[in-house]
């Protein structure tokens, strides 16, 4: 069946013309139907982000690489954005945190970006893959402990969900109070739950963070990147931890979780001989975690893939898209494995892709190794996703496995015999009474 125009019929919701709305549940439940419909626009298409939002979103894999290498024709600093700029957006749009100007190295553009930008390539080269590698599998040790003794799991809000942020707690030296605040920060605002409070409580956790630092130097991420030649002053400071702690827990979270849903849906994993490696890199080909994204704006009126872009229009990537371009079809086995977009490329390419690929690994192995038997609990074409135009992201992942049983650890038992009727234990399970996720992890590690 066609339209009037001639294309096929568009998915349900995405109306015959117009701007094809990149939210709401029905994009959600079939994305990939919508770009089949967008790539009759050509390389580029109209779309809407939230009412009232629109851009132009690339979907062609050439376009994109044009764009995303191109600088001096397409510039991040979002304050060129005309719309905005004009009154046509509102600030309280669900989408505007995003996309707003943030002075850190992802919205600036020249020798500002070249400065935040080495500063954070420079702090992030001295991570060690090898003590990474350590606390991860501690922390998947802690929150697999947390539900191995019941037979079921949500492995998406109990485990992808907390464990980037546990991570991350460590990484960037959070002690226990601002670490409990950093992680309701960044699920509120990725949640959508109590944006305005998640964002300020974030903004104030993250300050005090730096101050901290700047008093009482340690050996974690924050105080390396404040030690860098670039001498970044404490907003500097903070809008990179934002940026670094946000972009690196969401998308980690949603790569787990896509991740783990693929190994335990599809066959080729769970009863044949492909590795975890091979089902994150199938992932970033075909189910990205940041589908859609790098906001970019033209310098001045420009052609581009065919169309017309005016200056400050908001364009946007969609990495989903661009993999699964059909002109890649014939040669995309002879590509690189890592020839996808999912970290995007370019001066803008992610600073962090290496670390997040081994918590990635190491995350999903951890928990295949303590649970072989784990297996989804519900049809895969029944789990639902989170709205949104951005994100390609699981609202739940139910599983089941055949229940722990532990010995009883006799330091927990020496505390809980200590501890009376008070009925506290040494190894918290789920939240802690006083404290938060990071308390209760650092209160566990100390038994």
């Amino acid at each position: 069946m066609s339209t009037e125009s001639g294309f096929p019929s568009p998915p349900p919701g995405c109306p015959a013309h117009g701007r094809v709305p990149l939210h709401g549940a029905e994009f959600q439940a079939d994305p990939d139907s919508y770009y089949a419909w967008m790539r009759n626009f050509g390389p580029t298409a109209p779309v809407e982000l939230a009412p009232g939002v629109e851009a132009t979103l690339v979907t062609d894999y050439t376009a994109a690489l044009q764009l995303l290498q191109d600088p001096d024709t397409f510039r991040k600093d979002s304050r060129r954005w005309r719309a905005f700029n004009e009154g046509k957006i509102s600030p309280n749009s669900p989408v505007v945190p995003l996309l707003a100007y943030r002075p850190n190295c992802m919205f600036t553009d020249g020798a500002d970006h070249l400065r935040l930008r080495q500063a954070v390539t420079d702090t992030m080269a001295r991570v060690d893959s090898h003590q990474l590698k350590r606390n991860v599998d501690r922390i998947s040790r802690y929150l697999i402990e947390q539900f191995n003794s019941r037979g079921s799991v949500d492995l998406l809000n109990d485990y992808a969900k907390l464990l980037p942020l546990f991570v991350f707690s460590e990484l960037f030296g959070c002690p226990a109070d601002i670490g409990d605040r950093v992680i309701f920060g960044i699920n509120g605002i990725f949640d959508g739950i109590n944006a305005e409070k998640a964002n300020a409580v974030l903004a104030q956790s993250v300050a005090e963070l730096v101050a901290l630092r700047r008093s009482k130097p340690g050996d974690d991420v924050t105080s390396w990147l404040m030690q860098h030649p670039a001498q970044l002053n404490d907003e500097e400071m903070a809008h990179q931890l934002v940026l670094l702690l946000g972009a690196g827990a969401e998308p980690l979270r949603n790569l787990i979780g896509n991740g783990l849903c693929l190994i335990l849906s599809d066959d080729r994993y769970s009863g044949g001989g492909l590795l975890v490696e091979d089902a994150i890199d199938e992932v970033l080909w075909n189910n990205p975690p940041m589908s859609n994204y790098a906001p970019h704006y033209p310098v001045a009126d420009t052609e581009f893939a065919g169309r017309h872009l005016n200056a400050g229009e908001l364009v946007l990537v969609s990495f989903a898209a661009a993999n699964t371009d059909p002109a890649l079809s014939g040669s995309r086995q002879l590509l690189s494995k890592r020839a996808h977009l999912a970290w995007s490329t370019g001066p803008h390419g992610c600073p962090a892709k290496d670390p997040a690929q081994l918590i990635t690994v190491a995350a999903i192995e951890n928990l295949l190794n303590e649970l072989p038997d784990i297996e989804l609990a519900v049809p895969v074409d029944s789990l639902t996703w989170r709205p949104g135009p951005f994100n390609r992201a699981l609202a739940a992942l139910p599983a089941r496995f055949e229940p722990i049983r532990q010995a009883p650890n006799p330091a927990t038992a020496a505390q809980k015999g200590q501890a009376g009727t008070s009925g506290t234990q040494g190894r918290p399970q789920g939240k802690a009474e006083k404290g938060g996720l990071w308390s209760s992890f650092l209160a566990w590690w100390k038994v």
